[in-house]
């Protein structure tokens, strides 16, 4: 599988797992994505599983671990996310 949507499914899983974590009116950008690969995947379906390790009042930062389907560990990953709010919230 490419690295790249192994990148894209932990950015998805984090961003999911922040917005639960903001309330209405606001919005969020992701300022950084580090990915790790374990080991690699032939043919597997894929579970993300993202968990906050700090979440602060703008920046709240993340952990991903990436599971195939035989339960191994594929890929980890770590990111910071800025909550928006008001006008840079708007529109987004």
């Amino acid at each position: 599988m490419h690295a790249g949507l192994i990148c894209e499914l932990a950015d998805a899983a984090i961003g999911t797992a922040h917005s639960t974590q903001i309330a209405e009116g606001e919005s969020f950008a992701s300022i950084d994505l580090k990915v790790n690969f374990i080991r690699p995947v032939w043919k597997s379906e894929l579970r993300a599983v993202a968990k906050p390790l700090q979440s602060g009042n703008t920046v709240s930062h993340y952990t991903c671990e990436i599971f195939r389907d035989d339960g191994k560990l594929v890929a980890m990953a770590i990111s910071s996310v800025m909550t928006l709010r008001g006008e840079k919230a708007a529109g987004r």
